[in-house]
């Protein structure tokens, strides 16, 4: 993927072989693919949240906890990212494919 005059590289799952590359810019590309046609508040809220804790534990954070931090329900995180927390907002997050993710 070319996003301005980054070229970005992607696993075959999908996932950013380099997560130091992601910038907003790139998320919203890879929202475009994930079928997020506006990205909300909560959506970057998510997506940030996400990087943030990863940057800090090597991992992506369970939903339970991205829940309990940002004050949302399971299902509001399911209809911000219809693929689901662990494929559609660790991407848009520019995550590595996170474990048990399938």
């Amino acid at each position: 993927m070319l996003v301005g005059d980054k070229e970005i590289q992607f696993d075959n799952d999908g996932f950013m072989m380099e997560p130091s590359l992601w910038n907003e810019d790139i998320a919203l590309a890879i929202a475009v693919e994930e079928g997020i046609g506006e990205m909300t508040e909560d959506h970057w809220r998510v997506a940030k949240f996400i990087r943030d804790y990863w940057k800090e534990n090597d991992l992506a954070p369970a939903v339970r906890l991205i829940c309990q931090e940002l004050g949302l329900g399971v299902r509001q995180i399911y209809k911000l990212y219809t693929s689901g927390p662990a494929r559609g907002a660790c991407r848009v997050a520019g995550l590595p494919k996170p474990d048990g993710c399938v």
